[in-house]
């Protein structure tokens, strides 16, 4: 491909040092358009959760092994010391849940550059099954990138906001990152990020807001990042986190639930991602700092609208935790210590004490007499304010440190309270991109399982949300917000399309397959109507067994800014920064934007063919390579099968003129 490049011209070889680094330039001949080399630009990649090596900054003896940590050892990831040594790989992962301070016999730190979120456990075996963004930069290695056009930004994903700064200067680094790429390259970045990275990023942007006189925050903000790429982001939070506080997320890790619980219960962090509501805001910070302090003689955390307690489950599509706990009189003898949570199955033997979803109606119609469990529902709000946590006390050790945490950490973080809704970016471009369609959890049943903290909860049922209605884990339908889209099977859809708020009230659409086409099931809406505040959908055929991309485009609500959300049919939320098909939508995207006489402000849908040698393939129904007129048949050393023969034609190039 890279000599395929080469004899196309110079100057499309210029613009693909700058392109897949993310993407998405400005429109031309409007106020987006950037006066400059477009080879100049750089990309500045933010990782999400747990999408960065740390490495041990200690020197620590594990007993019963030959595998010690030494200063710069691997801690995340490396199987083969978690396997042999497991406590030595807890002390060097584990922070203090009330100071966010290392073991006392280790510490990590994280790693830097790009080779610290490429793959987290690099080797033959390992290597495969941990890489993140290692297929990205292959992209853009074959595309011709220069190596100093892209910047990590990789961060300790175990930290709250306040503590990236407070140990790190994570944010004062981060804006010297964008200010040294304006000087290095001679332009401004685009920002690439997934996952958690995206409330890391939005946290930059608040702090930077107090960092920078108010006057010169949108003239910075011009100058030094030209297009943000929100991906998979959990605008609104993710009920993955909660349970993850509640029973332990292991990730595939051969660790126990329990093991898994305690760590994430160290990590502030955990917090970052909790489930909160569309119709809660969080103290401004940002005008306290100009009224003496006043907002803190208002004690309330949340100031909620009408809407939040007109309408069930915060907005969500269910409440979010259930909690079954014991009777009042067998709390009455818990909290007289005469009753642990131990004995909490042998007193309600004889009934059916941890019901499933299904008998919730006979659980919630219970009497002090018959001694079943109370069921405790909590909603975003509930989860976001603490309330959840408020009400387990008697029950859980952990919820006084996660009641902590969540006060002195987001409540009462200096620069604003994360756990509030998003607002767009004050950004020239802003791209929404994420998958959908998939079987995701919006709702946990929890119980007490009799087992000692940190395994004193049990998941009993779960709820999940599938296209046009919500089910248990039994299969049995649960009433609820059921909506005709579902999320990405890490974050719920509610979560991922809030930023469909962020369109104006006239939305294109466009819905293509996501393989190469000729066009002919492309589907368009113009100027559909938009609601603020509501969701749009794209009321549109698809055909079965093909997945689709559905495009929501906006670039005349906001003179000089553009909007766009981007739906990926069945793209999974760790898998997504690995897709070819967002990385090719990104590439046309450039392409698009850079020409001197494109007409529209986005890249046309109307068809796709391949970009790559990789596209082409042997069709065998007609005994030659497929899409003869982009792809020949030519053969190289070393080819084993006929598609691996299968290359794109010189004059291939030629193709691309048709998204301008």
């Amino acid at each position: 491909m890279g000599a395929n490049l080469k004899s196309i011209t110079a100057s499309f070889t210029v613009i693909a040092v700058f392109f897949l680094i993310c993407g998405g330039g400005a429109a031309v001949e409007d106020e987006t358009e950037f006066h400059g080399d477009y080879s100049k630009l750089s990309g500045i990649i933010i990782p999400g959760f747990a999408s960065t090596q740390l490495r041990a900054w200690s020197i620590l003896d594990c007993p019963y092994t030959p595998l010690d940590f030494n200063p710069l050892d691997l801690v995340w990831l490396d199987t083969t010391k978690l396997l042999s040594a497991v406590n030595c790989w807890y002390k060097c992962m584990v922070l203090d849940p009330y100071n966010q301070t290392d073991h006392p016999e280790c510490k990590s730190r994280p790693d830097s550059g790009l080779s610290a979120i490429t793959e987290l456990d690099p080797g033959y075996i390992t290597g495969p099954l941990s890489t993140v963004w290692k297929e990205w930069l292959k992209w853009c290695v074959e595309f011709g990138i220069e190596a100093n056009a892209i910047v990590a930004v990789p961060y300790d994903w175990r930290l709250s906001p306040t503590k990236l700064e407070e140990r790190d200067l994570y944010f004062h680094k981060l804006k010297l990152t964008f200010e040294t790429a304006l000087k290095l390259r001679g332009g401004p970045s685009i920002v690439f990020a997934h996952s958690m990275g995206n409330n890391v990023f939005r946290y930059f942007l608040e702090w930077l807001r107090l960092e920078i006189a108010p006057k010169h925050y949108l003239e910075w903000l011009d100058q030094h990042i030209h297009a943000y790429f929100a991906v998979g982001a959990p605008l609104l939070g993710s009920v993955e986190a909660i349970k993850s506080t509640l029973s332990g997320v292991t990730f595939g890790l051969p660790v126990s639930e329990g093991t898994a619980r305690l760590l994430s219960n160290s990590f502030a962090s955990s917090l970052w991602l909790m489930p909160f509501s569309k119709n809660c805001i969080g103290d401004n910070t940002f005008w306290t700092h100009f009224s003496g302090g006043a907002a803190k003689k208002d004690k309330r955390v949340y100031h909620c609208n009408d809407e939040e307690y007109q309408s069930k489950y915060s907005g969500w599509p269910t409440n979010i935790i259930n909690i079954e706990i014991p009777s009042t009189s067998g709390k009455n003898l818990y909290m007289q210590r005469k009753l642990t949570p131990r004995m909490f199955p042998l007193i309600f033997r004889s009934f059916d004490a941890y019901p499933t979803v299904t008998e919730t109606a006979l659980a919630n119609m219970t009497s002090m007499e018959c001694g079943l469990p109370t069921l405790l529902s909590f909603t975003a709000r509930e989860l976001a304010d603490g309330t959840l946590f408020k009400a387990i006390e008697d029950y859980d050790p952990d919820s006084k440190r996660m009641l902590h945490q969540l006060k002195k950490l987001y409540h009462d973080d200096p620069v604003f309270n994360p756990l509030t809704p998003w607002e767009r970016p004050p950004i020239k471009n802003v791209f929404c991109i994420y998958g959908a369609h998939l079987k995701t959890e919006v709702g946990y049943y929890f119980a007490p399982s009799g087992k000692p903290y940190p395994d004193n909860w049990i998941i009993t049922d779960v709820i999940y949300e599938t296209e046009g209605s919500l089910v248990s884990r039994s299969g049995t339908v649960v009433d609820g917000n059921a909506g005709p889209i579902t999320g990405d099977e890490t974050v719920p859809y509610h979560s991922l399309s809030w930023c469909k708020n962020w369109l104006g009230p006239k939305v294109n659409i466009t819905m293509a397959p996501q393989p190469e086409h000729d066009g002919s099931d492309v589907h368009v809406e113009l100027n559909a109507e938009h609601e603020h505040g509501s969701d749009i959908i794209a009321n549109m055929t698809k055909a079965p067994r093909v997945k689709y991309i559905t495009f929501y485009e906006d670039s005349e609500s906001i003179p000089g800014k553009r909007t766009a959300v981007w739906e990926l049919d069945k793209t999974n939320h760790r898998n997504i920064v690995r897709s070819p098909v967002l990385m090719r939508e990104l590439w046309l995207q450039m392409w698009h934007d850079i020409q001197p006489g494109a007409k529209s402000k986005f890249v046309t849908k109307a068809k796709r063919g391949p970009l790559r040698d990789a596209d082409c393939y042997w069709d065998y129904g007609k005994a030659c390579c497929a899409w003869q007129e982009y792809c020949e048949y030519r053969y190289s050393f070393g080819d084993v099968h006929l598609g691996q023969s299968c290359r794109l034609r010189n004059t291939s190039a030629n193709m691309l003129l048709q998204y301008i």
